[in-house]
């Protein structure tokens, strides 16, 4: 145990420096004076601020988990459904495809105003700016893995007598799961930022609506607060999605310790 440990800790120390020099180059700006402490809060200060609002930063913060779950999970469904009947069918995906790109090309921004004029300043409008962030990428992932699949594969299953179930269930599926967890990944974090965003230009509760409170307060120290808890919440996400992806697909940690031996003895 204490080996897998050790072995996990040297894989992941390198990705913690360059944070930590960051942390370090901002607390040494700070104590410099080059910037005004209203400007730039130390970290120290930004840490007191957290602590400080913490009860109020986790109501807030379960606003904005509830609604970025909600629509990364309607997306979840309804990308995987589209994506078959899309490859299914080659009108659909003809006629689909366009709209898919036009969600993609209209800001984010452009697009919270009028669904708060159309649905309320509720949640749903929320959840829909997120499922409408987190649709695009799952959707083509999926959708161009099944393109890719292995077609000798699937002429050998056809030959056999597979139905169109039976392919997806063990060729399609199997082969795209690490295109659409790869999207899944992005997903996440757009879920968190859609959910912000939206916030922003209306909403009674939720990260946004306390940045907007902080920011006309003049409270800088609590809005870098927010902004770096919303960052490691998204790397969170991003982890959560890693260990789902192991859970889901078995095999492929299955191929990787067949493969340790041969990677030792040549070196890769």
């Amino acid at each position: 145990m204490a080996e897998k440990k050790t072995s996990s800790w040297g894989k992941n120390w390198p990705s913690l420096v360059p944070a930590a020099a960051l942390i370090l180059l901002w607390q040494g700006i700070s104590m410099t004076g080059l910037l005004p402490g209203f400007m730039l809060p130390s970290p120290l200060r930004v840490a007191g601020a957290f602590a400080g609002d913490f009860p109020l930063l986790m109501f807030h913060l379960g606003r904005t988990l509830l609604e970025a779950a909600s629509g990364l999970a309607l997306a979840m469904a309804a990308s995987f459904i589209l994506a078959i009947l899309m490859d299914l069918s080659p009108f659909l995906k003809a006629s689909v495809n366009p709209v898919l790109l036009l969600t993609q090309t209209m800001p984010t921004i452009a697009i919270a105003p009028l669904l708060i004029l159309w649905m309320g300043y509720g949640a749903a409008p929320k959840i829909t700016l997120i499922f409408l962030t987190c649709f695009f990428p799952m959707t083509v992932g999926l959708l161009g893995a099944f393109a890719g699949a292995d077609a000798d594969a699937i002429k050998l299953l056809q030959s056999m007598g597979a139905s169109r179930r039976q392919i997806y269930r063990y060729i399609k599926l199997p082969q795209g799961a690490p295109a659409f967890f790869s999207g899944l990944r992005i997903s996440a974090s757009y879920s968190i930022i859609g959910a912000v965003i939206a916030e922003w230009l209306g909403g009674d509760a939720g990260l946004g609506v306390y940045m907007i409170r902080v920011r006309k307060s003049y409270s800088f120290d609590k809005m870098f607060a927010v902004i770096l808890l919303v960052a490691v919440l998204s790397l969170l996400l991003i982890k959560i999605v890693g260990l789902v992806e192991t859970a889901a697909m078995p095999w492929k940690k299955t191929k990787q310790e067949i493969g340790k031996p041969w990677n030792k003895l040549t070196g890769v």
